[in-house]
Parts: structure tokens; sequence; C-alpha cells
């Protein structure tokens, strides 16, 4: 490999491997879906947690792909300065992924695994660094994951459960990733357009810096949401932005929100879906029907953390 690749045009072998991956002939999903099995390890039930779709689909997408390269007799070679850039967009979307399931962890016992969050972080610090590599986007990633892993420490008890946002304490929180996310963010601000992971990283940022969970700035954050809505419509977003209303609103103006993406075949096999819609229904005081989609949740989610703060949960509505 290192006979193969111009060390000026990327210095890591995994990041290599990542462009390599992703051929313009292959659709984007595709490229993903293989950089995650073959370059980060995740599991085939992990993948098809990342796209909302089931474990089937996932395997039939990875064979074709395969397929094409061997029918295409595709040998990895250099791309040109002008490729690297047109497939960086695959590659920080994989980066990404491998990073939210390193925050969020799909099946092992462990909520957070750093090893994964580390791995996420430096493959797209090196892109940041690489001159050939050095879009706004990349800049706004490397912050939107730094806001985020500098609440690492608050997320869990010693014992390893959950602790929601609200009961957070926020001196266990990493100012130097937050001042680090803000320096990278500020580095994302030219060219001229706006990315998915610039507005994530706005709304990141707004949680890092409240000083406490009552003077979260939910409005602002709303309209970031919405933005990002128009920006990049996803069921995720729409589900987190329905939990922003859900603060900002109430429970009633949340139902209506997740109304609007209900009946959709990805969503009911989504444990966060069902855990929200037992929230909204809690809040509600329809305890029956909350207690039904916690239970659903839990029966959806393969990670002990998170079957044990659902149980917990449906717990306090039974007792």
């Amino acid at each position: 490999m290192d006979n193969l690749w111009k060390e000026e045009a990327i210095q890591d072998d995994m990041l290599r491997m990542m462009f390599a991956c992703c051929h313009p002939e292959i659709e984007t999903e595709n490229q993903i879906t293989l950089i995650l099995k073959t370059l980060c390890g995740f599991s085939t039930a992990e993948i098809a947690k990342t796209f909302l779709t089931s474990e089937d689909t996932i395997s039939k997408r990875l064979y074709r792909t395969k397929e094409f390269f061997r029918q295409k007799k595709i040998n990895l070679k250099i791309p040109s300065e002008e490729a690297l850039k047109s497939r960086n967009e695959a590659v920080l979307n994989s980066i990404y992924l491998l990073f939210n399931e390193g925050y969020n962890s799909t099946s092992s016992d462990e909520l957070i695994r750093k090893d994964l969050i580390e791995e996420a972080m430096l493959l797209c610090k090196l892109l940041a660094e690489n001159k050939k590599t050095q879009q706004p986007e990349t800049f706004a990633l490397m912050a939107l994951m730094c806001f985020h892993s500098s609440r690492s420490a608050g997320r869990q008890t010693p014992e390893g459960e959950i602790i929601l946002l609200d009961y957070q304490d926020r001196s266990k929180w990493s100012n130097e990733l937050i001042v680090a996310g803000n320096d990278y963010l500020n580095k994302a601000a030219f060219g001229d357009s706006i990315s998915s992971y610039h507005i994530e990283a706005a709304i990141a940022f707004e949680h890092c810096t409240a000083t406490t969970f009552e003077t979260t700035n939910w409005a602002r954050i709303l309209e970031l949401y919405d933005w990002l809505c128009r920006l990049s419509p996803s069921y995720i977003t729409e589900m987190n932005r329905a939990v922003v209303i859900l603060k900002l609103q109430g429970a009633t103006e949340a139902l209506i929100a997740l109304q609007n993406i209900a009946g959709k075949k990805e969503l009911e096999s989504y444990y966060l879906y069902h855990s929200l819609l037992g929230e909204v229904y809690s809040k509600q005081l329809e305890t029956k029907k909350a207690i039904t989609h916690f239970e659903k949740a839990m029966h959806l989610t393969k990670s002990e953390r998170e079957k044990s703060l659902l149980a917990e949960k449906i717990n306090v509505l039974s007792s």
C-alpha cells in the first residue's frame, strides 16, 4: 500500500482505503456500507441500525457492491486530488457513523466505546490537517465530535448506568474539548455552503455552553432543527426535533410532530422512536400506551444499558 499511494495525498492507511472504497459509480449508501463493514469492522446489525433498515437489506447491499468490484475488476488506485474532494462526503459520513456507534453502542455491553470515538476523531483530524481535504464540512464534523465527546464523563454512573442530559453533572464535562470544538467550528466558517455537520455542531454547541439544563436555549435549538430538516431531511432529525418541541411546547405538540412521520416501516423497528413515544405518552398521563412503547423499545434494542433505563421507566409508571 505504501508504494501504491502517494504519501502526500493521504497519510493514513485507513483513510486511503476509505477513499478507495468510494468509487464514483457506486451509490453513496453502498460506499458507506462497504467502509463500515470491511474497514471499520461493523456487524451487519450495527450497519442496519445506522441506515434504519433490515440486516437482509444490508447483506444484499454488501454482496452487490463486492460484485461490482469483482466484475469491473477495479483495483485500488490513486484518486486524483479532485477525486479526493468529491469522495470526501462519503468518507466523512462513514467517520460520523463510526463515531456514533462509539458514542451510543448498538450491541456492546458498554454504552460508550472510547476506542471507536478515538478512531473516528483521529481519522477526521487527519483529514482536517491535510490540505487536500480541508473542506468546511471536515472542520464542522470535527467540531461536532468534540462537543459530543466533551460530555462523555457525565453520561454514566460509576456502575455504567445511563444518566440523561437533564441530570448530568456538567462539571464533569471536558472544557478542553468544548474549546477545541469551538475552534474547529470557527475554522469551518468559510466557503459558500452550510452542511448538516455545521448545523448539528451548532446544536451541540448550545447544549455544551448552557450552564444548566434549564437555561438551555431550546428556542434556538428548535430553529436549528427546523433548518436541518430542510437541509437534510431524515426520520432521525424529525425525531430529535420532536424532543425539542416536547421541551418547549409540551407533549401534545410533540405527538403531532411525531404523527407526521408515523407509519413508516423503518421507524417501527427503531427502538428510539418507541422510546420517544413512550416518553410523550407518559407526559400525557397515558400510562398504558407509554408502557407499551417502552416495552417495544426494550425488545428492539440490544444494549443492556438501554434496556436497564427503559425497565426503570416502566417500573416508575407501573408503581
